[in-house]
């Protein structure tokens, strides 16, 4: 027995990879600062958990339809029209186990071999690899430090090809934190409209996390005229801490969804049912929080910009969303650390600074742009200032 071809074009998750293996130290009893997880370290409010247990009180433990409950498509839909000005109607949402669910089952219910998908870089590290497992070519798109980590119309049009399928466009980015604005997302859908036969996957899942009186936009709002061939997916994970529930969503073309929820039908069927019912009272219940929860985040990237800056050779730009930062550091390339090894590349640096400093991180290499890292600082400020600390001893002891 071999495994199939699909499996061998896919690797293993080099950002759970990092977790497990901080997760394992701590159980050790090793002192190590895991800056690596992409999900919130606060809670899940209490009126999601309280509804959760109410629904497992009723009895609301059995199969449901497969991609979905009423409930939770009409929550998903008034959803959509508050904070996005979409109209969708029930038939065009789905809902899936989690974010990544979801753009799998988009990519697998359309991509074939032959079929190319854009992306650009820096790229959440699962597009390119769903793109292989359905036979298809990621062809990366440059985005950048030069450029904010933000795709160009000249990129994307240059990017574009006869069997180009879709395209990813992710804002607030994983892993950078750069969002489009309003006209950055109509330059791009410019260059979309002049090729009707490209798609736009819009992964919105960091959304309600912006600073700076960023003004959020998805692009079927700022471009209506893709509206009809534009799957927007969000989740419920980032925004209200409920990542281990496992609940994400999307709204697209009515035959796209029917085509992801015959390919559910035949793999995961219905998501968890108690936490449909956990989702339902997050879209529709009060959203208040999400500004404290937010000033807590743009306090802390302000922390880590800063303290990540004083760093000779360290070059953090500052995020417009998101919990993540993504600093370079082409200048410390070629150093000796202090037990005689050489940073090759940011794999070696990233290794290097869990040995030594006991601060997790993950390489750019895994997210398609050398040499940087990814750090989320989505823990507390005593934590963070330490992790720079500890950053920037280790920087300085490199000759």
């Amino acid at each position: 027995m071999q495994t199939s071809a699909a499996l061998d074009r896919i690797s293993p998750s080099p950002t759970l990879g990092v977790t497990s293996r901080v997760m394992a130290l701590k159980r050790q009893g090793v002192d190590v600062i895991g800056l690596g997880a992409g999900e919130p370290d606060f809670d899940t409010p209490d009126f999601i958990k309280e509804a959760a247990i109410q629904a497992i009180r009723d009895g609301r433990t059995k199969y449901t339809q497969v991609d979905g409950t009423p409930e939770l498509k009409d929550a998903i839909v008034a959803k959509f029209a508050r904070d996005n000005r979409l109209s969708f109607t029930p038939d065009q949402i789905s809902v899936n186990v989690g974010g990544k669910h979801t753009l799998f089952n988009a990519l697998v219910a359309t991509v074939g071999p032959g079929d190319k998908v854009v992306i650009p870089a820096p790229y959440w590290v699962s597009y390119p690899d769903i793109v292989q497992y359905c036979g298809g070519t990621p062809v990366i798109a440059p985005a950048g430090p030069e450029q904010d980590y933000k795709l160009s119309p000249a990129e994307l049009d240059r990017a574009i090809g006869p069997r180009t399928k879709w395209v990813i466009l992710n804002s607030p980015s994983n892993p950078t934190g750069a969002a489009y604005s309003v006209a950055e997302l109509r330059a791009l859908g410019e260059v979309l409209l002049r090729h009707p036969h490209v798609w736009v996957l819009a992964d919105d899942m960091y959304e309600h996390i912006v600073y700076d009186d960023f003004r959020f936009a998805t692009i079927a709002e700022a471009v209506p005229e893709l509206f009809e061939r534009t799957l927007t997916v969000n989740g419920c994970s980032k925004a209200y801490s409920m990542t281990g529930w496992r609940i994400g969503y999307a709204g697209g073309p009515a035959w796209l969804i029917k085509a992801m929820a015959k390919l559910q039908s035949q793999s995961t069927s219905n998501p968890c049912s108690i936490a449909q019912a956990a989702a339902v009272a997050a879209l529709n219940g009060d959203q208040s929080f999400l500004a404290d929860r937010n000033a807590a985040f743009q306090r802390r990237r302000d922390l880590v910009v800063a303290g990540l800056n004083a760093i000779p050779g360290m070059h953090c730009p500052t995020p417009e969303g998101a919990f993540y930062v993504y600093p370079s550091f082409a200048e410390l390339i070629g150093k000796t650390t202090p037990k005689g090894a050489t940073i090759a590349d940011d794999e070696a640096f990233v290794t290097y600074l869990l040995d030594d400093a006991r601060v997790a991180a993950v390489q750019g290499a895994a997210f398609g742009l050398s040499p940087a890292m990814r750090i989320s600082y989505a823990t507390s400020d005593a934590l963070l200032t330490e992790a720079c600390t500890r950053i920037a001893e280790a920087c300085a002891a490199l000759r």
